[in-house]
């Protein structure tokens, strides 16, 4: 059994909004319902139920009702939800407009900036009323390239209350990696900043700005928020403006929110194109406030209260996530920056300094904040946070016992997973259980999710595939460019028709615990096999020798036989010593089936742009073939140090 690293006091079981929700469907639906474990099952027997309750619950704005909550729950891809129901998903971030703070923007190395609920509604209204002045109307594609700052969800907010589609890239992005998502959509009006800053350095991002406006002649206007400096010139950027000059000028402006369908396009998300061109997955209005309403109030017990944080930019999917705290009535911290400049300490001062209760971040992050040794509890005042959130990858038992060590002792840690094309959680956390370490605690209600065998049979306590074998809300409604449905179909349900194949690799006990083992297209196959990636990334944390790793499948003699790349610490170096302990770390902690055939050191480690590392790109390298798109990596100048190793040519 796993350890028991945090229990939540009875008290605050019995404030939590999942107790609340608990006493509400009791009654609601003559229930009896005492245990997560109950409402869990209910949630995936009674689909409809729950997720009509969820919605009186949470209280989603909308002008007309559903008919009916879903109209087949055997159907997927396919069904339809809260089919007759009218909403605009912008009026349900902006109920509140009231001198609260909505908004707190940390830049790296700059003051905080601060908007109310007051000013923020301002400010949408009069940016939509530009927006509508330009003719942008309902399903119409507006696109943000822009750091995580306050314009880029003004942007967003006003785009929507007329209908319009929102799509956004991170300011890293390069000209390809741009073209490939933005291109394949037609946005009318590109958002964006003058630049950004990273590591105390201004990366300019006018050229690309230019060079993006001109290869996509659909963009009618260029928004430019100055960041970088007070009045950035735009005379060589055709229709180019700035973003104080685009907005209306005029005060009191009331927003005149578009009343759509519940399955009216909302946002549009891409898969990582590390294996060609970006998917676009276009997701539905209904389906993202919905399923984002259930984690943040129920899972993550998020109340007016609170000042929520998530480490992220404008390119991934926490991003979207994050925003819709807003209709909660939270106060939502947006940073941007490097989190480890001017030293490592620099998001924990400002949870100190913003009075942050729920603090967001990556698994990667925690790895590398432990190593710097900085212990936050000791260096600031942490007395309001309550709660941890870790995605990305796999957060590994020294991960979670860093942050009960490091950070706060008290406090809910809650590794949680799910991605982009939901937009949202398979599995995450539960303010009313116990935190086991290397966990995550539950799967997300109304999330009918199993783990199959190679026979495609659910099991418990044992290592499978990730599926989930009814539809959720924010299922994809289409994939761009897709109109026989293919590609969708193809991405998710050529495996196991009628069942979500998501493509992690997961375990699932009997008390509903979840372990990730990483992506089951990585999954290693040695002898037969099955071995998840992070099983052995997380033994990799003992070795003080080694900085990061990347551990990959190599076809060899009919079989399969692992291989592993590490980038070395600072001041180490490869040696057959350190070679022979990375062995003996893995043979006595894992199994002798983990030890690599071969142990390879490389100057760095290729990730996504999303820091998400890329083992079947290293497996295309080794293997000869080509990778397809490059431009979805944040390093991918690293793939070369895997090329043509003679190493991997032998036994």
């Amino acid at each position: 059994m796993p350890k028991v690293l945090w229990q939540p006091s009875p008290e605050r079981i019995r404030r939590s909004n999942m107790f609340r929700f608990i006493g509400f469907v009791n009654q609601r639906c003559g229930l009896h319902i005492k245990e997560y474990a109950d409402l869990y099952q209910w949630s995936i027997t009674d689909i409809s139920g729950f997720w009509g309750a969820l919605w009186e619950f949470v209280g989603v704005r909308c002008s007309k009702p559903y008919d009916q909550v879903v109209d087949d729950t055997t159907r997927m891809p396919g069904a339809r939800w809260f089919s007759g129901a009218e909403l605009n998903f912008a009026e349900n971030l902006l109920r509140y407009q009231d001198d609260r703070i909505a908004l707190i923007f940390v830049g790296e190395g700059r003051e905080p900036v601060r908007l109310t609920y007051a000013q923020l509604y301002e400010e949408v209204a009069r940016v939509a009323a530009s927006l509508k002045a330009l003719g942008i109307r309902p399903r119409d594609r507006v696109v943000g390239f822009m750091p995580n700052m306050p314009q880029t969800i003004i942007a967003m907010l006003a785009a929507v209350s007329l209908g319009a589609t929102w799509s956004s890239c991170s300011p890293d992005f390069g000209i390809k990696g741009v073209m490939d998502r933005f291109g394949q959509i037609e946005p009318r009006v590109l958002f964006t900043a003058d630049g950004y800053f990273f590591k105390g350095k201004v990366i300019d991002a006018l050229e690309r700005i230019k060079e993006i406006g001109r290869q996509i002649p659909s963009i009618e206007k260029i928004v430019v928020a100055p960041y970088t400096r007070q009045n950035p010139d735009l005379t060589t950027i055709p229709k180019a403006i700035l973003f104080d000059a685009f907005k209306s000028l005029k005060p009191g402006l009331s927003i005149d929110f578009v009343q759509l369908p519940a399955d009216h396009p909302l946002y549009i998300m891409y898969s990582s194109g590390t294996t060609g061109l970006p998917k676009c997955m276009v997701q539905s209005s209904s389906g993202i406030l919905i399923n984002h309403l259930k984690e943040l109030v129920l899972h993550t017990d998020l109340s007016p209260d609170d000042v929520i944080f998530y480490f992220t930019t404008c390119g991934w999917m926490m991003w979207n996530w994050l925003t819709s705290a807003l209709a909660v009535g939270a106060s939502v911290v947006l940073y941007d920056g490097n989190p480890f400049h001017p030293d490592p300490g620099v998001l924990w001062k400002m949870a100190q300094d913003e009075q942050i209760t729920v603090f967001g971040t990556s698994a990667g992050y925690l790895a590398a904040l432990r190593n710097t040794g900085l212990v936050p509890k000791n260096a600031y005042d942490l007395s309001r946070l309550r709660t941890v959130l870790s995605t990305g990858s796999p957060l590994s038992e020294e991960g979670f016992a860093f942050v009960y060590e490091a950070v706060k002792s008290d406090l809910q840690l809650s590794s949680i997973s799910g991605g982009t094309d939901l937009n949202g959680c398979f599995a995450l956390g539960n303010p009313m259980g116990p935190v086991y370490s290397g966990e995550l605690q539950c799967r997300g209600l109304g999330m009918k999710v199993e783990a199959y065998d190679e026979n495609g049979r659910p099991v418990i306590n044992q290592q499978g595939e990730l599926v989930c074998t009814a539809p959720f809300p924010s299922m994809p409604i289409y994939f761009w460019n897709d109109p026989d449905g293919r590609k969708y179909r193809s991405a998710y349900f050529d495996v196991y028709p009628g069942v979500w194949r998501h493509g992690d690799y997961i375990e699932i006990n009997e008390q509903g615990g979840v372990k990730i083992y990483g992506r089951s297209d990585a999954t290693l196959n040695p002898g037969g096999v099955r071995i998840g990636t992070a099983e052995i990334y997380r033994q990799m944390e003992h070795i003080d020798e080694v900085e990061d790793s990347i551990v990959v499948g190599q076809s060899w003699k009919n079989d399969v036989r692992v291989i592993l790349f590490v980038k070395m610490a600072p001041g180490h170096e490869l040696t057959p010593q350190v070679k022979q302990k990375i062995r003996d770390v893995l043979r006595t902690n894992a199994s002798p089936r983990h030890v690599p055939a071969k142990i390879i050191a490389v100057s760095d480690i290729p990730y996504t742009l999303n820091m998400k590392k890329v083992e079947l790109a290293v497996k295309k390298v080794i293997e000869h073939q080509p990778v397809l798109n490059t431009d979805a990596l944040k390093n991918p100048e690293s793939l070369k140090d895997y090329e043509d190793l003679a190493e991997l040519q032998t036994d």
